[in-house]
Parts: structure tokens; sequence; C-alpha cells
């Protein structure tokens, strides 16, 4: 009782001797040991920690308390594997316990596995004793996933009755801001102030600088972030604040220090993906597996003429590099009545591995892709496609990756009449907002590493498109960045005729209709929201110099479609 009521008013290092002295008068009690664990976790003595709670389970049967508290620590570790095999185990022991579900699907979050993340939530609203702390953290988990629907009724129950303090109001802010509520999570924070039990809090530090950034407070927001990395010293973390931090002193013009901010971001990132995922993790090489070789002119010959789809049947696809606008597309795109998009995901490369698993050769033996097969994997992206996008009758699904730019012999041969928009920026520009960016995915976090990788991806991506588009002819449509933001309306207008639709006004105000919509699962979800404009156009120019040894690779483009470098 003693030791619970130490932890419990976080005097943990009293606790650790409290819980010790028990081990040393009852060694074999199981429970004794899983409290030593427990309470040594937050004073970060991780091996001990994990010695004790290996004591606990050679002593009895696991139970899913303990299994939940080595998860944890696991995870404060970096060991992802061995934290989902524990929350795993504790779900199953456990399935009805709310704070273990979610634990288990943030660390599938956390290690990139969206989907079993999704499924461990499922039928969450049913679960007994859910508090209003688990419920706010397992929206704002849902929302992060993309699954908003999931999440709306919970939504609507927690702003008809907001929780007023805690971590559990700063979590719900959270969720305000990333729906675009800001004037309401701002209204929050605000009163989250006068909380003592936040006081110096980094995650109400990040939030705040989010705020103050959405609102141009550009100084304030650099600040909030400066002190939070002041008390931040687990390096594989310090990404999380060092982009945003870079992105603020780029927006005051401290040009030099946000490049050098987004140097040691890439560096904590690439740390925390080896420790995850292993040292294979910062191998790029994924990408230029897809573009090493193309369709054999042969084989394409063979691909047999399907009957010809309605409209509908056909996606319509936006591709192109990340960070060309192709989130302002989709947001434009996304307000016309016909169409609906959906948040980036998958769908096309989970297809490349269906087709391998046929024991097809990608791309050169799509030929032998027919009948049965065809139809079933074409069935297989719908399924995903109508579970994600929510398609209404009469609806064409805008689907949005831009580096599905790679995937264009798939593309063709799944959906042969599907209209494709790709999504062109100065070489410079485009890269640079690369750079700057947290992607969460680790293969994107890897190709943005550093100028040399990004500039040999995106030549290879583009020199893929343009190598096999002559022999596949698709139904493209190029669009550059910077005449869509300085003529949006006459850009939108010569679009929808490209792709045969009405026109509708809503088209020409993708800002409100992003900020409508709520959730947007891109990192940009913040600056589509803003009104189409074009200052960020020519933003490489206070970066020049770091450009040199890359402009051989990027020249071609530039010359390409136009572009200089004045």
């Amino acid at each position: 009782m003693l030791g619970a009521a130490l932890s419990g008013q976080g005097r943990h290092e009293e606790a650790v001797r409290v819980f010790n002295a028990l081990t040393l008068m009852q060694p074999t009690v199981a429970g004794h040991w899983q409290n030593l664990g427990t309470a040594l976790h937050p004073t970060r003595q991780y091996a001990q920690a994990l010695e004790a709670f290996e004591r606990a389970l050679r002593l009895g049967p696991p139970s899913a308390d303990l299994l939940h508290n080595l998860g944890m620590l696991q995870i404060s570790r970096c060991d992802y594997e061995a934290a989902l095999f524990a929350l795993r185990d504790a779900a199953a022991l456990a399935p009805t316990d709310a704070g273990i579900r979610w634990a288990f699907a943030q660390c599938c979050y956390d290690a990139g596995r969206l989907d079993e993340g999704l499924q461990a939530l499922q039928g969450w609203q049913q679960l007994p004793g859910l508090t209003v702390e688990i419920t706010v953290l397992i929206v704002l988990l849902l929302i992060t996933l993309g699954a908003v629907h999931e999440a709306k009724a919970a939504v609507d129950g927690l702003l008809a009755n907001p929780p007023r303090e805690g971590r559990a109001a700063l979590a719900f802010a959270t969720i305000l801001e990333r729906l675009h509520r800001v004037d309401e999570a701002q209204a929050m924070m605000e009163r989250l102030d006068n909380d003592p039990l936040l006081d110096g809090d980094r995650e109400k530090l990040v939030l705040s600088a989010v705020l103050a950034d959405r609102a141009g407070r550009h100084e304030e927001s650099h600040r909030h972030l400066s002190v939070a990395l002041q008390n931040h010293q687990e390096f594989i973390h310090r990404h999380h604040l060092l982009y945003p931090l870079a992105r603020a002193a780029d927006a005051l013009g401290r040009y030099e220090e946000a490049y050098a901010a987004a140097e040691e971001a890439h560096r904590s990132q690439l740390a925390f993906l080896e420790a995850v995922f292993g040292p294979s993790s910062k191998d790029a090489s994924q990408l230029f597996t897809l573009t090493a070789d193309g369709c054999d002119r042969d084989d394409v010959a063979t691909w047999e003429s399907l009957a010809p789809q309605a409209e509908q049947d056909s996606p319509i696809f936006i591709v192109g590099f990340p960070r060309s606008g192709t989130t302002l597309l989709e947001q434009a795109l996304d307000a016309h009545p016909l169409l609906q998009s959906m948040d980036e995901q998958p769908f096309l490369r989970n297809a490349v591995t269906e087709v391998a698993e046929c024991g097809i050769r990608y791309p050169a033996e799509l030929g032998k892709l027919r009948g049965h097969t065809l139809e079933d994997i074409r069935a297989r992206y719908w399924d995903r496609a109508r579970k994600r996008g929510r398609l209404l009758p009469g609806q064409r699904l805008v689907d949005k990756n831009p580096l599905n730019l790679v995937l264009l012999p798939l593309i063709r041969r799944l959906f042969p009449d599907a209209r494709i928009i790709v999504a062109i920026r100065h070489p410079y520009d485009t890269l640079l907002s690369c750079f700057l960016q947290h992607f969460r995915s680790p293969r994107l976090a890897v190709l943005c590493r550093d100028m040399a990788t990004l500039a040999s991806a995106y030549s290879s991506a583009f020199g893929f498109w343009y190598s096999q588009w002559p022999l596949l002819r698709p139904q493209s449509y190029e669009l550059q960045y910077e005449r869509l933001a300085t003529d949006f309306p006459t850009e939108i207008r010569k679009l929808c005729d490209f792709l045969q639709l009405p026109w509708h006004d809503a088209m020409l105000a993708p800002g409100e209709h992003a900020r409508a919509k709520g959730f947007i699962m891109t990192p940009s979800y913040a600056q589509v929201t803003r009104p189409v404009n074009n200052r960020s156009v020519g933003r490489w120019k206070h970066y020049e110099q770091h450009f040199t040894e890359v402009s051989p690779i990027l020249k071609p483009w530039i010359e390409r479609w136009g572009y200089t470098l004045a």
C-alpha cells in the first residue's frame, strides 16, 4: 500500500525502495517483482525494470496487467517487436480492458502496423468501464489513423461534454486542432494554462507551438519548441520537435537554423527507425527497385482489350512527387459532388504484392495477369477503397498517393481507362519542402534523409514515368504547381475539362472544403485549409547553396518543364 501510494504521488524513487524491500522479504511473490518493475520504469532504469518483469514471469503465469506494463516498458526501450508481443498477449488475456486495447493499438500505429491497430480498436465503444481519459486517447488515435467515421459519434459526445482539465483535456485540444477547430482548441489551451499538473508539459508545449504557427505567431511557436527541446534528451525522439522547429525558423527567415534543425531531425528519425525496425530500415532501395525495370513491349502487346469501363468504375489518380501540390488538387476535386477522395492509402502497393503472390514478375509479366485473377485483384482494390472512401452512388474515386507515379504499369493494367493527374513543381522547391517535412512513413522518411538521396529518388521516379509513358500511353495531364498557385480558377477549369466533369464552383474554395471536411491525414493538413497563394514559390532560393551537389541530377527536369534557376 505504501509503494502504491508513493507511485501515485509520482515519488517513484521512494516507491522503488519500498518494492525492492518487498522482493527481498518475499522473493517468490510475482506481484512484488511486477510492482518493482512498474516503479523502476519512470525512473528510466530500464534494464533493472526488465529484469524485474522477467523475474515475475518466471514465478507464475502472466497476467494481463504484467504484460501491459512489460509492453509499455519495451516501448520506452524502443523494442517495438517485443512490445507488440507483450501487448498483443495482454489484449488476448483481457479483451474488454479498454486501456490495454488502446495501448496495443497505439503500439501498432507507432510500429507502422496501421491495419492491425485499427483492428485492435474494433468495437471499442462497447467496452465496459470506458473513462473520459481512455475515450479521448482512443478517439485521438482513430483520427490519427484516418478512421474519422469510427470516431465521429465519440467526438460529438466529447464536444457536448468536453474534459476540463488534465491530460484528457490536452488530448482533446489536440483532437480539435486536427479537426481544424482551431479557436476551440486555443480556448481549451488557455484554460489549461492554469493547470499545475501540465506546467512545462512537453505535449502541451508542442500543441501550443502548433496553434501559434497556425495563427502566424511563428516567434511564439519557435519559443515553445525551443523550451520543449531543452528538456528532451532522448535523441531518437527529438525529431518530433526538430521538424516543427525547422519550419518555424524558416517562417522567421532564419534559414540556416532551419536547415540545421532539419538535418538533426533526420538523424534523429533515422536512429528511431533503426531502433524500431532494425538496420534495414535505413535502406532507401524500395523505390529504386520499383523503377529499375520497366514493362516488356512484347508483354504489353498481349494485354487483352477489356470491355470499356464506365467513368465511375475507373479511379482518378493524382501522382507526382510528395510536396508538389497533390493535397491541394485532392481537396479541389473532393469539393465536387461527383468525386470522393480518401487520404493517402497503399492500395496500389498492396496490389503489387498480390501480383507477386500470383507468381507474376512485376511489371515485365503483367500480360499474365488476366481473367479471374485480374478481376480479383481489381475487386480487392475496390474493397479497400470503399471501406476508406465511402463512395456514394454515382461518385468517382480520387486516389491521391504521389509515389503511385512509379506504379504506372499497374494502373494501366488494372484500370486502362483511368485518368491520371501528374503534379509538377520546381524540383528545388519540391525537395526543400520534403526535406523540411516530418513524414511518418518510414519509406518516405528514408528517401528524404538528405538532398542527395532525395534528388536520386526524384530523378528515378520521373525517369521511370517518362520511360514508360510512350509504351503505355496513359490518359494523363501534367499540372504545374506554380500555374495552379498563380491562376487557380483557370487551371482548375482546365483540369475539370480533362476529367470530363461538369463545372462546380465549390472546386474554387479547397481551403473552405478542407476545413469543413475535418480530418486530413497528409502532413500538409494545416496548409491546405488556407486560401490558395503562391508564397511558397521560389522558397528554395534561400537555401540555394544546399543544392550545389545535386544540381546536375535535377538540371534535366528543370529544363524539361521550363523552370529556371534565377
